[in-house]
């Protein structure tokens, strides 16, 4: 099939592979190493072990805000608000006074209407006021809170897990943040990135192994299914990230010396291949991409990356189908299936090499 269509990137899942809850250990997730033609079965915890001692390591240190709100209409009825990012600005800002939301149930939500803010014990934390409908349902809402936005949210907010992911537990809202989050802003997880314990960090290090830092604010249009007959026709929302000196100097010391970089997820891979494809070489500073990398690109950064199994047609299979090659990852997909590996979020993962990389 025409890897430029998008149906070349459906695939079809038991439902019973869908991880609804983590490994019982970060690191106990299974790993499945895709070399060449050669599929192994591992687990996390053997990563340090899988890499060379004179890899960098990249990790995205975004996290996760409680972006999953609850509020009472006017008329009594209960209703979901999912943040988006503040109105004019893709970027974080707690001082934001206007944010783009969705709601559920929306569709009888009107323009002026006020909706009363529930903390998590049920006692109102504010209003949200609909100042606009935006495209695609979203609604603008105007916050009019009792306490700064920030208390707000660890009050009354919870993390929005993915609607695959039925669990509503409080060890599932723990493990849907990365052990080294740090930067809030992103209201999805960076979820290769979960995989990784303090432990295995501890372990990265001692073998010598360099570790730099960025952080991409993950949305949720990173994982929305394409809709569009061809790949070429979806449009990617905008992502904020920033990139420090020191990361940017440690990267280009790497790539001078013949070192492999490697990406814990898609989202360390976008923000690095964003930067380069905008600027021409690295750069440090914070900025935004809306990069679509498909079959064809021209990786100039990344070597290697880690990243779990993605949802059909998303626009993620076809960043990791783009970077090792369609159909070694759609053989590596069947054979995931077939070996009973957990997809998605809370799933298990993949260690991938550059197609045609020389490192």
């Amino acid at each position: 099939m025409d890897e430029r269509l998008a149906a070349g990137y459906a695939y079809d899942l038991p439902p019973a592979l869908i991880a609804q809850e983590p490994a019982a250990r970060r690191d106990g997730a299974r790993l499945l190493v895709v070399r060449d033609d050669a599929l192994e079965d591992r687990t996390v915890e053997a990563l340090p072990r899988l890499l060379r001692v004179d890899d960098l390591l990249v990790l995205n240190e975004t996290r996760v805000i409680p972006a999953r709100l609850f509020a009472r209409r006017e008329s009594g009825g209960r209703i979901e608000i999912l943040l988006l990012h503040p109105a004019g600005s893709v970027g974080y800002d707690p001082r934001a006074a206007s944010w783009i939301a969705l709601l559920r149930p929306a569709k009888r939500v009107r323009k002026e209407e006020r909706l009363e803010l529930l903390s998590r014990t049920g006692r109102s934390a504010g209003s949200a006021f609909v100042v606009a409908v935006r495209e695609h349902g979203a609604r603008e809402l105007r916050f009019e809170l009792d306490l700064p936005f920030e208390q707000m949210l660890a009050h009354s907010g919870r993390l929005a897990l993915p609607p695959y992911i039925h669990n509503e537990s409080d060890e599932a809202q723990e493990r849907y943040q990365t052990v080294f989050a740090r930067v809030p802003g992103s209201v999805a997880a960076p979820t290769a990135g979960l995989h990784l314990s303090e432990e295995l960090l501890d372990t990265v290090a001692a073998r010598g192994i360099e570790i730099v830092k960025l952080a991409l604010d993950v949305g949720l249009g990173t994982f929305a299914p394409m809709q569009t007959e061809r790949i070429d026709e979806h449009v990617m929302h905008a992502e904020r990230y920033a990139i420090s000196t020191h990361a940017v100097e440690a990267i280009e010391r790497a790539r001078s010396a013949g070192r492999r970089i490697v990406a814990i997820g898609t989202t360390v891979v976008r923000a690095l291949e964003g930067n380069v494809a905008q600027h021409g070489a690295l750069r440090a500073g914070e900025f935004e991409t809306t990069l679509f990398i498909t079959p064809g690109f021209r990786f100039r950064v990344v070597d290697a990356m880690m990243t779990n199994f993605h949802l059909p047609r998303s626009t993620l299979l076809v960043l990791v189908s783009a970077f090792a090659g369609r159909a070694r990852i759609l053989r590596a997909y069947r054979a995931a299936i077939e070996r009973g590996y957990r997809f998605f979020s809370f799933g298990d993962a993949m260690l991938l090499e550059r197609e045609g990389s020389a490192r």
